[in-house]
């Protein structure tokens, strides 16, 4: 594996019954990238996430993440990455603080690194007033940006999200999108899905586009966009829309 490279991923495969969901996807991901992987609803953009942070196996393929073999060396990867779900999985009935503590002794780690750290990660996410309130009683924006800092409490050199910014509010988009900004120019590579074009033009210097679990497309920003006016006709174009026919719905006119 290349030293340029945070992932390496080499004609993966995984198939569920008769339905194939990543279906030889290739992919190289550059250290200290903010790279985007989109795609439509049902595209294979979280089975292909599962797997290369090691919790589901593929059928054929190779994945190395920061030059480990995710498989088989779930474990070690893990070690070096952090992931955040589109809904974290946390402990509810922990406070916001001790879910940070409880994530850091399940990692191993000191003691006194996990208070420090955990009491920056929680000024700077602005979860301060609510560290000692349970998990249960946060909002959604509250849990995603806790789950952001349980993700990053062991400084992993990887951090991937799955669809990080869905149903958030403007203001828990930007304290999130600072936090990733902070955290690449520390040399950390951000790997996120999305299907929100704009998010993904905004933030990523690379994006991959896939749909049936395949690439459609990989490249800059402006090299996926190419001629066409947005970034998002783009991605319609490259994975499919369908133009109304004349005449179509005209029930919805006005008379």
């Amino acid at each position: 594996m290349s030293e340029s490279l945070a992932i390496r991923v080499e004609g993966l495969r995984k198939s569920f019954g008769d339905k194939t969901v990543t279906d030889g996807l290739d992919l190289e991901i550059p250290r200290g990238s903010f790279y985007g992987i989109a795609g439509p609803n049902g595209a294979g953009k979280t089975t292909a996430i599962r797997q290369i942070i090691g919790v589901l196996e593929p059928d054929a393929g190779s994945i190395e993440l920061d030059g480990v073999a995710v498989w088989p060396n779930p474990l070690e990867a893990k070690r070096r990455l952090g992931f955040v779900a589109d809904n974290p999985a946390l402990f509810e009935r922990l406070s916001g603080r001790e879910m940070l503590e409880y994530a850091g002794l399940l990692r191993g780690m000191d003691p006194a690194d996990i208070a420090q750290r955990a009491g920056e990660l929680l000024r700077i996410l602005g979860l301060e007033e609510a560290e000692n309130r349970m998990v249960a009683d946060y909002s959604l924006g509250m849990t995603k940006r806790i789950g952001l800092a349980v993700a990053l409490l062991h400084s992993p050199r990887v951090l991937i999200l799955d669809e990080p910014f869905g149903s958030l509010d403007p203001v828990n988009a930007q304290v999130m999108e600072e936090m990733l900004q902070r955290y690449r120019a520390g040399g950390g590579t951000v790997v996120f899905s999305s299907h929100v074009m704009d998010v993904v033009e905004r933030l990523c210097d690379r994006l991959v586009v896939i749909s049936a679990g395949r690439v459609h497309a990989e490249g800059t920003v402006d090299e996926v966009r190419g001629d066409a006016s947005s970034l998002q006709q783009a991605f319609v174009d490259l994975v499919g829309g369908r133009d109304l026919d004349e005449g179509e719905l005209s029930w919805l006119q006005s008379s």
